[in-house]
C-alpha cells in the first residue's frame, strides 16, 4: 500500500498545482468559471466516504479500491477530450467523489493491515504521500517552465496514468484480514469416507444422521453512524480543525502577497517547509496516536499550536521584511506541527471509537470533515479570516483552538461511557461467511 500511495500522490502532484491553470488554458473557462466548476465538483466528492465506508463493510475492499481507482483513471484521461464547463462539471465530479473515496479505503486497508500498530503505520504513510507530492510538484514546475498547452495535456496525462498503475497495483493486493471473517468448508461428498469398491455404501451406512441445528437468534444489525451524535459531535469538530488546509494551501499564500512585506517567493517555499518538516518529524510524532487516551491528550497540544498559528501569521503585518519574514515562517512551521499531530490523532479517534461492526461506515461519515473542508476553507479563508485582517487570523486561531479542547472533552466522556481500555480497538467489518466448495 506504501507504493500505492507513492505512485498516486506523485501523480496527483503532477495535477494539483496546475489544475485551476489548465481549465482556464485549455478547458476554455474564465477564472469565475473554473473557481465554480471546483466547487461544485467538490461537493460532488463529499458523496464519496460514506459511500465507499459503508461499502467496505459489505464487500471485499480490495474490490471496491479497485473499482474507485478506475473511475479515477477514467475521469482524469476523458478530461483531455472535453472542453467548456457543462462537458467538464460531470467528470470533475466524478473524479472528486474518486479522490475521496480512495481516501478513505486506503485509510481502512492500512488500518485492517497495521492492525495495534496502525499509528506508525500511518506516519509512514504519510511521509510517503508527502514524498509524492513532492515528486509531482517538483516535475510540475519544471513542466511549466514551459507553459504550452501540450505541457498541460501532458501533466493530465501523467496524472491518469498513475491512476492506472494504481489500479494495477491494487489488483495483486491481497484483502486484508479481518478478525469476524469466518471460513466454512463444505465438503464432497464421498470424498472422506474412504475409496475403492463399496466405500460408498459404508459411507452411507457409517454416516450418523445429521443433528439438528440449533436455531439462533438473528443478529443484531450494524450501528449506524448517523443516528450516534457522539461521533458526529467529534466528526464536526474535526471538520473545523481541518480547516488549518486550508490556511496552509489559501489563507498564508494570499496573505503573503497581499498584506506582508515578506517576499512573494516565500508563497511558494511554505509549501516546501511543510513537505521537508512532515518528511522528517512525522514518524516521531506518530506516538501521539499510539492509544485513544493519548490522542486525546494530544489535543491540548493541538490547540496551542493552533494559537500559535494564528498570533504568527497576525504578526507578519509588520513592516519590517525580516519580521515578516520570520512571522511567515513561524505561521508555517506552527501549521505543519499541527497537520502532523492531527492528522495522527484523528487516525486513532476514527477508528477506535467506532463500533467494531461498522468501522467503515463510520469511518467513511469521518472522511465527510476532510472533504467539507475542501468545499469550506477556500471561501472561509477569503471571505473571512484574510477580509479581517489580523484580528481575523486571531479568531482563526482561536476558533480552532477551542474546537481542540472541546474535541479532547467530548473523546474523554464517550471513552469512559464505553469503557475503552488504553489499548487500540481492533479494526474489524461485519462478520460474513466465506463458503469454500
Amino acid at each position: 500500500m506504501l507504493w500505492i500511495n507513492l505512485v498516486d500522490k506523485t501523480g496527483s502532484g503532477l495535477w494539483f498545482s496546475v489544475t485551476a491553470l489548465y481549465f482556464v488554458v485549455v478547458g476554455g473557462l474564465s477564472t469565475g468559471a473554473t473557481g465554480l466548476l471546483l466547487g461544485i465538483g467538490g461537493a460532488f466528492g463529499l458523496a464519496g466516504p460514506p459511500l465507499a465506508g459503508r461499502l467496505a463493510d459489505r464487500v471485499p475492499l480490495t474490490r471496491v479500491l479497485l473499482a474507485v481507482q478506475i473511475l479515477r483513471g477514467a475521469s482524469s484521461l476523458l478530461l483531455l477530450f472535453w472542453h467548456g464547463f457543462w462537458p467538464l462539471l460531470p467528470l470533475v465530479a466524478l473524479g472528486s467523489f474518486g479522490e475521496r473515496s480512495a481516501s478513505v479505503l486506503t485509510k481502512l486497508f492500512a488500518a485492517r493491515v497495521a492492525g495495534g500498530d496502525r499509528a506508525r503505520y500511518q506516519a509512514i504513510q504519510r511521509t510517503v504521500v508527502n514524498l509524492g507530492y513532492t515528486i509531482g510538484g517538483l516535475a510540475a514546475s519544471a513542466a511549466l517552465a514551459v507553459g504550452s498547452t501540450a505541457v498541460y495535456r501532458g501533466l493530465l496525462l501523467g496524472d491518469g496514468l498513475s491512476f492506472v498503475a494504481v489500479a494495477l497495483l491494487v489488483a495483486r493486493c491481497a484483502e486484508p484480514p479481518s478478525a469476524t471473517r469466518t471460513v466454512a468448508v463444505h465438503p464432497v461428498a464421498g470424498k472422506e469416507a474412504g475409496t475403492g469398491k463399496g466405500a460408498g455404501t459404508a459411507a452411507a451406512a457409517s454416516t450418523p444422521a445429521p443433528a439438528q441445528t440449533p436455531v439462533t437468534a438473528p443478529a443484531p444489525a450494524p450501528a449506524n453512524p448517523w443516528r450516534d451524535p457522539g461521533y458526529l459531535g467529534y466528526a464536526a469538530l474535526d471538520s473545523v480543525m481541518f480547516l488549518y488546509g486550508a490556511a496552509l494551501s489559501v489563507g498564508l499564500p494570499l496573505w503573503i502577497v497581499t498584506r506582508t512585506t515578506a517576499p512573494h517567493g516565500l508563497a511558494a517555499a511554505v509549501f516546501v517547509v511543510n513537505t521537508v518538516i512532515v518528511v522528517f518529524c512525522q514518524v516521531r510524532l506518530s506516538r501521539y496516536g499510539r492509544s485513544p487516551r493519548i490522542a486525546a491528550g494530544a489535543l491540548r497540544h493541538v490547540a496551542v499550536w493552533f494559537a500559535v498559528c494564528g498570533a504568527t501569521a497576525a504578526l507578519a503585518v509588520v513592516h519590517a521584511p525580516w519580521a515578516a519574514t520570520l512571522s511567515v515562517i513561524g505561521c508555517a512551521v506552527a501549521v505543519t506541527v499541527v497537520e502532523m499531530i492531527q492528522s495522527a490523532v484523528s487516525w486513532e479517534l476514527s477508528v477506535s471509537l467506532a463500533p467494531a461492526d461498522a468501522q467503515g461506515a463510520y469511518v467513511g461519515v469521518h472522511g465527510l470533515a476532510q472533504s467539507a473542508e475542501r468545499c469550506v476553507g477556500p471561501l472561509l479563508m477569503t471571505s473571512a479570516v484574510l477580509a479581517g485582517g489580523p484580528l481575523g487570523w486571531l479568531v482563526f486561531g482561536a476558533v480552532l483552538a477551542a474546537a481542540a479542547l472541546l474535541q479532547r472533552r467530548l473523546v474523554l466522556r464517550r471513552l469512559d461511557r464505553l469503557g475503552a481500555a488504553a489499548s487500540p480497538t481492533p479494526l474489524s467489518v461485519a462478520p460474513i461467511t466465506v463458503s469454500e466448495q
